[in-house]
């Protein structure tokens, strides 16, 4: 059974960064101080905004909000293009920062990370205190622009539901005594895991308010997700302390949105060329073997195209840069391209080096144990002399300086992945 909540004190500690990517921006740049700015892909007004700071936010500007809107709604807009390696940075100085005051438990993404307390600190007060020093902190040693919002709770979920409760640079404490209270307050939006598709499953179950929701029992609750998550997560919203199921890496991917000067095929095509060299350094790193591989192509006319090849378990660079040629001349065949707007390639079907064996109905593509050498010794070869000394024809440049690698909704880079 779960650890039941607590009457008084909290047991977590989660903490927001606000604004994030955009707040790197203005603490790398003084100059972007106090003015509206919105971090982009990719210059051009076509793109959407990834990241606002609260200064365009005053003026309904948020992640996903078209740029050419935008600039509508803020003239004085600054639009800064997207800096991940910047972000990744910043965001090991933060862990380092919240490190020196109290444990990192967990990292949820690039901005957000939470902390069990420990015994001393789980009071109220002295986990208030704890919050108050990491924000210091964060101010005196990560930089005047990194402000994040903390929340205080029974358990890691309710501190990020407490988290957003005010920003920026909140600090909000839900506890045994006043989570009813609080929690009556939201929204069912409110809550991270209810989206649109599942507030719409709970309008047709006859729950519209979180009165309703949480006067749900558990056993409603896990019908109403359909499966055991949702009996997760009516003990995870009265408080109980539900522990993390374990999670294996399932799909290995990366996509790029072009540049305007890289979108002519045969440049794009160096481009897609160098997203799978690195997910293949990824599987390797990771010391993966991938039984599928998928390619998917977006064009400026709106057109997409995609197709996936199954193969024997292989991580091998060779294999399967042979297999990104073969499904773009049949990509270009068939849509014949004028311009590519974007590229995706991913690899799944994942397994361990030990659970690779020979399969039965004869895959597609042929495993060549010989590749593994081959690409075993380049990686050594670009591990010691440099990325750049060995690759695949011609490298690409982006404006951001690097290709595929960018931060994921629940994956951060290492900073190596950069220069790789």
């Amino acid at each position: 059974m779960f650890a039941p909540p607590d009457l008084h004190g909290v047991r977590w500690l989660f903490l927001d960064l606000n604004s994030y990517f955009a707040s790197c921006e203005q603490q790398e740049n003084p100059a972007l101080r106090g003015r509206p700015v919105a971090v982009i892909p990719t210059p051009t007004d076509a793109t959407c905004a990834i990241a606002a700071s609260y200064e365009a936010k005053a003026y309904g500007i948020k992640t996903g909000t078209p740029i050419w809107e935008a600039k509508q709604r803020c003239p004085a807009l600054v639009c800064v293009l997207a800096r991940h390696d910047v972000y990744v940075r910043y965001h090991h100085l933060v862990i380092e920062e919240v490190a020196r005051h109290t444990p990192v438990g967990k990292i949820w993404s690039i901005d957000e990370m939470a902390s069990k307390l420990l015994p001393t600190k789980n009071t109220v007060p002295e986990a208030i205190a704890l919050a108050q020093r990491i924000k210091d902190g964060l101010r005196r040693n990560v930089g005047e622009c990194i402000r994040a919002s903390i929340g205080l709770a029974p358990n890691s979920y309710l501190g990020k539901v407490a988290s957003d409760m005010q920003k920026p640079d909140g600090l909000t404490v839900l506890e045994g005594t006043n989570l009813q209270e609080r929690m009556l307050m939201l929204c069912l939006r409110d809550l991270p895991g209810i989206g649109h598709n599942m507030e719409v499953r709970l309008n047709r179950a006859g729950i519209w308010t979180m009165k309703q929701l949480w006067d749900v029992s558990a056993k409603q609750m896990r019908g109403l997700w359909r499966g055991v998550e949702g009996e997760r997560f009516w003990y995870r919203l009265h408080g109980y302390d539900v522990p993390d199921l374990p999670t294996s890496k399932s799909v290995i991917g990366h996509s790029r949105v072009l540049d305007p000067d890289s979108r002519r095929p045969d440049v794009a095509m160096t481009v897609c060329r160098r997203l799978i060299v690195k997910a293949c350094q990824r599987l390797r790193k990771y010391n993966l073997f991938a039984t599928h591989f998928y390619l998917s192509v977006s064009l400026s006319d709106g057109r997409r195209w995609g197709h996936d090849i199954r193969l024997a378990p292989a991580c091998d660079t060779l294999t399967f840069l042979r297999l990104t040629h073969e499904l773009w001349a049949a990509m270009a065949t068939e849509m014949r391209p004028v311009a590519v707007k974007k590229i995706a390639v991913c690899v799944s079907g994942l397994q361990e080096v030990a659970e690779t064996t020979g399969d039965l109905f004869a895959p597609i593509v042929p495993r060549k144990p010989r590749n593994d050498a081959l690409s075993k010794a380049m990686d050594e070869i670009a591990r010691d002399y440099g990325p750049d000394i060995l690759h695949f024809g011609v490298h690409p440049r982006t404006q951001a300086g690097y290709v595929g690698t960018k931060i994921a909704f629940s994956r951060v880079p290492e900073m190596d992945e950069f220069t790789e």
